[in-house]
């Protein structure tokens, strides 16, 4: 491992020298020619500085802790890490990394390892919206929760989730700015999703805004939203003699087993039936044919703002009130919409 010392022997100069260019402290104190030979020294030599003491002395590490709950594992969701890493590096931040697999009980050893690695600031990130209970930390550091609510509302924590209700509102409204009036919406019953309800509640107010009421026989519910789940309601919703002439899933999935199920039936995506999904996951969506249009997941930027947000609590941000972010949806269009025939 090369040393300052090694450094300093190199240059010929003494190891104080080297310390202060490395620290960016060399102005006006050390020569500029010899400030430069000391970095291309360094360079080429390979050296990596101990991070980790130097930021026992200043207490200061420029680390990030971000704890995940099987997000790292999922490529759906991984985008919000690539996003909070991004942004941390931009800032100057490098981003540590515990996926605890769904296990709640790695949670507490979890944090304590990452705080045992000096962490400034924590983020705790969920594979999907839901509402998180924050695990025990004895020095109170900036955390934030990253597609998480926290279950109890007066904690003082920010946090960042997608705007679920929003994005359902622009998918139903693109079925009607389309001309379809007899739109269902194939949903989920499973309530650990808090993405249900709001959903729901953008789906009705499309519809309430347009004039067109509310019918609860288009409301048709799958037991999770996988494709399997959705097989049985996507076929029994197209079988109907009153069949709706588009349908938005919850979950591109969902959208993926209605595909099956008008394939099944005989029926043609867009022509006899228009689909939005949500999600725009990846190999899903931009591999159906016709290919899908759905509301996009703002996984990076949610990572990115989460990162960003607990590096301005280092810095001493103004306001000291807990921020929330509502992460905007957007549709991305594709061919699975058309106007009734």
């Amino acid at each position: 491992m090369i040393t300052l010392k090694d450094i300093a022997r190199e240059v010929g100069v003494s190891i104080s020298s080297v310390s202060l260019v490395l620290n960016d402290r060399d102005s006006g104190r050390i020569k500029p020619e010899i400030a430069d030979r000391i970095r291309r020294a360094a360079e080429e030599m390979g050296y990596a500085s101990n991070l980790l003491a130097r930021g026992l002395k200043t207490r200061q590490t420029h680390t990030l802790g971000l704890l995940s709950d099987q997000v790292a594992t999922i490529p759906f969701a991984g985008e919000m890490l690539a996003g909070a890493q991004v942004a941390a590096w931009e800032e100057g931040f490098l981003l540590l990394l515990i996926d605890t697999a769904g296990d709640r009980n790695l949670e507490r050893p979890a944090t304590t390892a990452l705080l045992q690695r000096h962490v400034e600031g924590l983020i705790l990130a969920s594979k999907f919206h839901r509402e998180m209970e924050l695990p025990p930390v004895s020095t109170p550091i900036p955390t934030v929760l990253l597609d998480g609510r926290p279950k109890d509302p007066t904690l003082r924590v920010d946090w960042v989730v997608p705007d679920e209700t929003g994005g359902a509102y622009a998918a139903t409204r693109h079925l009607i700015d389309a001309g379809h009036r007899r739109i269902a919406f194939l949903t989920i019953e499973t309530p650990v999703f808090v993405a249900r309800e709001l959903r729901l509640t953008g789906y009705q107010r499309a519809l309430t805004e347009a004039g067109i009421p509310v019918d609860p026989q288009l409301i048709v519910v799958a037991a999770e939203p996988s494709t399997v789940a959705g097989r049985e309601p996507a076929e029994r919703l197209l079988s109907r003699p009153d069949r709706p002439t588009a349908v938005f899933c919850f979950s591109d999935q969902l959208a993926f087993s209605l595909y099956q199920a008008a394939h099944r039936l005989g029926l043609r995506i867009p022509e006899d039936v228009s689909v939005v999904g949500f999600d725009n996951q990846q190999f899903v969506a931009d591999s159906l044919l016709p290919g899908l249009t759905t509301v996009q997941l703002p996984h990076s930027a949610m990572g990115a703002w989460a990162a960003r947000q607990a590096i301005a609590r280092l810095r001493g941000a103004d306001d000291p009130a807990p921020k929330n972010c509502l992460m905007p949806c957007p549709l991305v269009e594709r061919t699975s919409v058309t106007r009734p025939s």
